[in-house]
């Protein structure tokens, strides 16, 4: 199986759409002027639509009826210049307040998702092996672009547009109250009526197909990433005719919901079209009756109606907005599941003494993944003194890989406790720490950058002599030399642009530039020739010198294994993850 299913949701106590939305909502307050501003502008564009519609349907009703009074030869006078002056004052206004709306507006949202992927990537970064282990790999990444794009409606769809409508309803209702005031009062009520039915009706109309709709998606993304991954073991195996099935009933899950969620839509366009129509008609009667009874003029009576007619740009991208709630309540959720970063370790530890220098001891560790059958690591116990080299050896999945991510706190024990030089590893503040103990893990972790660039990961600081030396160390200087750039040349993502070897030997390079008490090495010579990994073993001793070594490889006795000189002490994991001793044994020559 190329799939490894995604581990179920925790079960969570229900939550209000206040409390869920809540963390996302105080990110927006931190733009409160931005946005604010652009719910002045979009209020602009509206009002100067209804102003529009309103002098244009006067001005015309005005016109027509002194034509008739002078064709009945009756003395009639018309002054254009105002009206006229106005439509052309809203024409322009709406015009060009729509531009600088969707202008300021969509740089805000895009500020906007700058500032939930910041924060979102932040929090991800803190989370230890246990925690990332819980989800796969594209739950994360959905979660870092889908997720956070889903976000992107809160402002734009969400927020601004029901407020403008219900100022512009409220604003409107009181205008036409003014001169026929039951008309201003029916009016208010249909408006409101039609308010809450496409911002809370349609949201609970449609809050349970759109939330399964972005957790349908989400899966889809997932296992066509799986698929596309294990290409070639579905076809070896012929598996790929059940994939496609599996594909297929995903999509027409997915399918369905979009359905669904389209009559929803449709509905609420028709509703909303039908009740502009009503209260447009509604206001002509009452209009109607005022004129006839001779309380207003005839341009009033068409004024107002066709004022009216204007909600329509006001209410029309409503239903379709809150149908889609349940989307981005759902990615707010999942969002939410991402546990708040622990705030950044600044306690202060008493400074080691500095004959403890690189001290480790392990006490009774244990490490037990979240849905494991069993632990990855069972009561781990050593003392390391400062200055030895420890040599851990055991087959893949014994526990190595997480050890090494215990001893660089990338992972916290599920029971016991680490020690280094004397104190807690958790206690240990976190710049203190990382100048303290280098870890080079298996994965070789190299950024689309230039070769200086990637070395100074280790040393923001040092100069292009350093750099060189490093290389130096790892072999590589005479090969870093013939680059069409030297240090300048970029190694692409991943390290793609260069050998596997030369990618390890890079991340090697950047030890060399620290200077740790306590260094771990997890299978640093991998991808690498044995002579190649003899000459790194020797410049390796030499600068390891009197710092703490633990070392870990399958097999540190084997024929064909290259260890650095020094190490007279092994620690052996079985297959299952448990220790097979409890304490480190002299290494066998």
């Amino acid at each position: 199986m190329i799939e490894r299913p995604s581990p179920k949701r925790t079960r969570q106590p229900p939550t209000s759409l206040w409390w869920t939305l809540r963390p996302w909502l105080g990110m927006l307050a931190r733009r409160r002027r931005r946005l604010w501003l652009g719910t002045l502008l979009m209020a602009l564009t509206l009002f100067s639509a209804l102003g529009l519609l309103a002098v244009s349907g006067w001005f015309i009703t005005a016109t027509g009826l002194t034509g008739l009074l002078l064709a009945a030869g009756a003395s009639a006078s018309l002054d254009v210049y105002v009206p006229g002056g106005a439509i052309r004052l809203f024409a322009v206004t709406r015009t060009a307040s729509r531009y600088l709306e969707r202008l300021h507006n969509h740089d805000t949202v895009l500020r906007l998702l700058a500032d939930l992927r910041t924060r979102l990537f932040a929090r991800l970064a803190t989370l230890d092996g246990r925690a990332r282990g819980g989800h796969r790999a594209s739950d994360w990444l959905n979660r870092l672009t889908a997720d956070i794009d889903t976000l992107d409606s809160l402002y734009l769809r969400l927020l601004a547009p029901p407020a403008v409508a219900l100022l512009a309803g409220a604003v409107l209702s009181s205008v036409v109250a003014l001169f026929v005031p039951l008309a201003g009062g029916v009016l208010a009520t249909i408006l409101l009526a039609g308010w809450l039915w496409f911002t809370l009706g349609q949201a609970r109309l449609g809050m349970a197909d759109s939330r399964r709709h972005v957790d349908e998606l989400e899966a889809l993304r997932g296992r066509v990433m799986e698929t596309l991954q294990g290409l070639a073991e579905l076809d070896a195996y012929r598996a790929l005719g059940h994939q496609q099935q599996t594909l297929e009933r995903l999509e027409d899950r997915l399918y369905r919901s979009q359905r669904r969620l389209g009559r929803w839509v449709a509905l609420g366009n028709a509703l909303q079209a039908w009740l502009v129509s009503v209260a447009t008609l509604a206001t002509l009667w009452l209009t109607a009756g005022a004129f006839a009874a001779e309380r207003i003029s005839g341009a009033i009576m068409v004024m107002l109606p066709m004022a009216v007619m204007a909600m329509s740009e006001a209410l029309g991208a409503l239903p379709a907005a809150f149908t889609w709630l349940g989307a981005t309540r759902g990615a707010a959720e999942r969002l939410n599941e991402v546990d708040a970063p622990p705030a950044a370790n600044t306690a202060t530890t008493a400074a080691p003494h500095p004959e403890s220098a690189g001290r480790l001891t392990l006490d009774a560790v244990g490490v037990h993944y979240p849905g494991a059958f069993q632990a990855a690591l069972d009561d781990v116990s050593l003392a390391l003194a400062p200055g030895e080299r420890l040599a851990v050896e055991g087959a893949s999945g014994s526990g190595k890989s997480t050890l090494t991510a215990l001893l660089g706190r990338q992972l916290a024990p599920t029971r016991g406790q680490i020690r280094l030089d004397g104190i807690a590893l958790d206690a240990w503040p976190d710049d203190a720490l990382r100048r303290r103990v280098a870890v080079l893990t298996q994965q070789t972790e190299l950024l689309d950058d230039s070769l200086a660039a990637n070395l100074r990961l280790a040393d923001p600081e040092a100069d292009e002599s350093r750099l060189w030396q490093a290389l130096a160390q790892v072999s590589l200087a005479d090969w870093a030399q013939l680059l069409p750039r030297g240090l300048a040349t970029r190694v692409g993502e991943g390290g793609r642009q260069i050998s596997g070897g030369q990618a390890r030997r890079v991340a090697l390079a950047r030890l060399f530039l620290r200077d740790p008490a306590l260094v771990v090495l997890d299978e640093p010579f991998a991808g690498v020739d044995r002579a190649t990994a003899q000459a790194l073993c020797t410049a390796l001793d030499t600068w390891l010198g009197t710092r703490t070594l633990v070392y870990l490889v399958h097999e540190a006795s084997g024929e064909s294994t290259v260890v650095p000189p020094g190490i007279t002490r092994t620690l052996t994991l079985t297959d299952a993850g448990a220790t097979a001793a409890s304490e480190a044994t002299p290494l066998r020559q």
